[in-house]
Formats: C-alpha cells, structure tokens, sequence
C-alpha cells in the first residue's frame, strides 16, 4: 500500500505489533485508553462490504487474541470497536482505508510504570482526547503487549 494514507507504511502511524496475513496492529499514538491500537487491513479497501471471507476470519481471531492479551495484562472491564472513515473524508479526494480502532475501557484506575490511567468516560462513547505517553514507558507498554500477544 503506497496511496498516502496514514496507516498504510509500516513506522508512520503508532507502533507495530503484529501482522497477520491480512492485518497489520499498531499501538496508536495516543494512550488515553490504555492499551489502545489500530488494526488496519493490508490492501487498499474502502468499504467494509467488500471485505473476502478470509480477511473476516482473521480479524476475527485477532479480535480475541488481542482482548485476551490486555486481559491477561491489564483486566480492561469492556472493549470498544469502532471502524471511523470520518477523517479520510477532510482530504480532497477522501481515500478511506479500512482500520479499526482497538479501545479498552476501565471501570477503574490503572497505574502502569508510575502513569495513572483514568476513564472519566467510562460507560459512554471514548473521546477523542490525546494523551501521548513518554517514550520509555510507551516501549514498555509496547513489549508487553508484544510479549503477552505472541504467547497467546
């Protein structure tokens, strides 16, 4: 994929976790929510409709490996899913990728290397608030969930 779009080289959107045949996992940029990542699909698509059989199945199977992975970690209360086309649609011409966006949610607060992680949305929709994290504790949370995530 060489079309512009944010998700679409490897270094330029979060950091890599894993990729599957069909999908690539980012730990995204901002960690409001820890644990927060983008799966993105590896060939150029616009719709979700068009998605073959075979790209269903592995999100799928990455859907449960990558909840059960913060689980194991960080015992989120709920996960949200959310597939937003919305700033493709700011560029002219809108170039829409399909991605998801991989957002835990905490009924409490977690410490993680001396950060405190709070939901104040906790039960309704997450926000679009960046809270980027320093460097070192951001690599630390990325080698856990790499870790945690290949063990599973």
């Amino acid at each position: 994929m060489s079309n512009g779009c944010e998700f679409c080289e490897i270094g330029t959107y979060g950091d890599y976790i894993y990729e599957s045949d069909y999908w690539t996992i980012f730990l995204a940029p901002s960690q409001r929510y820890l644990g927060t990542c983008v799966l993105v699909l590896k060939r150029d698509l616009n719709d979700l409709m068009n998605l073959n059989t075979e790209e269903w199945v592995d999100f799928g199977k990455l859907v449960s490996k990558l909840e059960l992975t913060l689980k194991k970690i960080f015992k989120p209360t709920l996960y949200n899913w959310s597939c937003f086309k919305n700033s493709a649609f700011r560029s002219n011409p809108a170039n829409p990728q399909i991605h998801w966006h991989f957002i835990p949610r905490y009924q409490k607060k977690v410490v993680f290397s001396g950060l405190t992680f709070e939901d104040p949305d906790f039960g309704y929709m997450p926000q679009p608030v960046t809270r980027i994290i320093p460097k070192k504790i951001r690599y630390k949370l990325l080698d856990q969930i790499k870790k945690q995530f290949i063990i599973l």
